[in-house]
């Protein structure tokens, strides 16, 4: 047998042949000239970032997790209320930063409707970012303050601590 060293033989970027990176919607994002907020999810913790871009390498502008949120008093795990906080406190450095908008971006994530990841939306939106996403798709304002979760939270302690930051 011979090498594939044809020109029908075409190796594709390590990154798309693991399924990590979909580089068409990268590109159709990158052509919007805005910056990106990047929301992604794990069993344990909601990580969202506004991200610019650049030709030597994307800049990170502003980033929280919900693990961040153990300075505002909140208990930062991956359910809904986590979510909306961390959306919230990424936005509002963004903003203080002067990021006016940005475009959402979840990679490989399946988008879905009232899920964890537009609840992070539905706070950087809060937070003062023009965020363009449809209204129908935000989870429900009881699920976003946690009165789905059998233990109490302190939701509108952290929510205020983190508007108030400057």
């Amino acid at each position: 047998m011979g090498k594939a060293t044809s020109i029908l033989y075409d190796v594709h970027f390590r990154r798309r042949r693991m399924g990590v990176t979909d580089y068409a919607k990268r590109l159709a994002l990158l052509k919007s000239k805005k910056h990106r907020l990047v929301l992604r999810k794990s069993n344990k913790q909601v990580f969202a970032q506004v991200i610019e871009y650049a030709l030597d390498g994307d800049k990170t502008v502003a980033s929280a997790a919900s693990a961040d949120l153990k300075e505002y008093g909140f208990s930062g795990k991956c359910n809904t209320p986590s979510a909306f906080l961390t959306g919230l406190l990424a936005g509002k450095k963004a903003v203080l930063k002067g990021v006016k908008t940005v475009v959402l971006d979840l990679g490989r994530n399946t988008a879905v409707k009232g899920g964890v990841l537009f609840a992070a939306a539905a706070g950087a939106r809060l937070s003062g970012l023009d965020v363009p996403i449809g209204e129908g798709v935000s989870p429900a304002k009881e699920r976003i303050e946690g009165g789905h979760l059998k233990e109490k939270t302190g939701f509108e302690q952290a929510k205020w601590k983190i508007e108030a930051l400057k």
